[in-house]
């Protein structure tokens, strides 16, 4: 019997970009499902996760995996041993969790207040989003991925991101390149590979997303 594999998704989801690349990187056929989270959301959605009613969500053989750092790892411990992306070592496997957690606590929020907010608000998000970018590149350092040679599960966890850097930019008149240039470059590097230029969308296609977004809830 074969195999069926579902990912609820929103295509400008960064936590949904992370299972899209982690699935892509494990040579998994999906079933791609978008949903309308800003309208209706769907009944299987629902269903499969009623706690948060969010997405991304995983359908392995009818059953449900919830939130982005979960299903990745899922995703590893379930397919394709021989290209882990996690580390073997425990601590170094730790660390990785560690810098994740980091992504989501300060990153993410950042990077939201400043796309969805204005004035001081906005560039408080701002600050924050490069202060946590910075700190990225630090822990980088002149590695090739943040695992060294091995494009893993921290990479997967923060290059969807990349896909805002030029919404940010843009709406905040700063510019991502020259304040983390070897983030930059990492990101670039990340780029190459297949899973990810297939996972991500388009910058421009994401800023004008932004711009209505940011319109619907200055209407409300």
């Amino acid at each position: 019997m074969a195999e069926e594999v579902i990912l609820l998704d929103f295509w400008p989801s960064t936590f949904g970009m992370r299972a899209r690349i982690a699935l892509r990187e494990k040579g998994v056929h999906f079933d791609l499902r978008e949903e309308e989270l800003l309208s209706n959301k769907s009944p299987l959605l629902l269903q499969m996760n009623p706690v948060h009613k969010k997405i991304p969500v995983l359908i392995h053989n009818g059953k449900p995996v919830c939130e982005s750092h979960i299903i990745v790892q899922y995703i590893d411990e379930t397919w394709g041993p021989e290209s882990p992306l996690l580390p073997s070592d425990p601590y170094e496997r730790a660390c990785a969790r560690f810098w994740v957690d980091y992504v989501d606590k300060k990153i993410s929020p950042g990077g939201r207040a400043a796309l969805r907010l204005a004035g001081e608000a906005q560039e408080a998000g701002k600050k924050e989003f490069i202060e946590g970018l910075k700190v990225m590149e630090g822990e980088l350092g002149d590695k090739a991925y943040f695992g060294g040679e091995r494009f893993g599960f921290l990479d997967v966890s923060l290059i969807p991101f990349y896909s805002r850097f030029y919404a940010v930019e843009t709406l905040t008149g700063c510019s991502i390149g020259e304040e983390c240039p070897k983030l930059v470059g990492w990101a670039k590097r990340c780029m190459q590979r297949e899973s990810v230029a297939k996972s991500l969308p388009d910058e421009h296609k994401v800023y004008d997303f932004m711009l209505e977004f940011r319109k619907k809830l200055q209407a409300q």
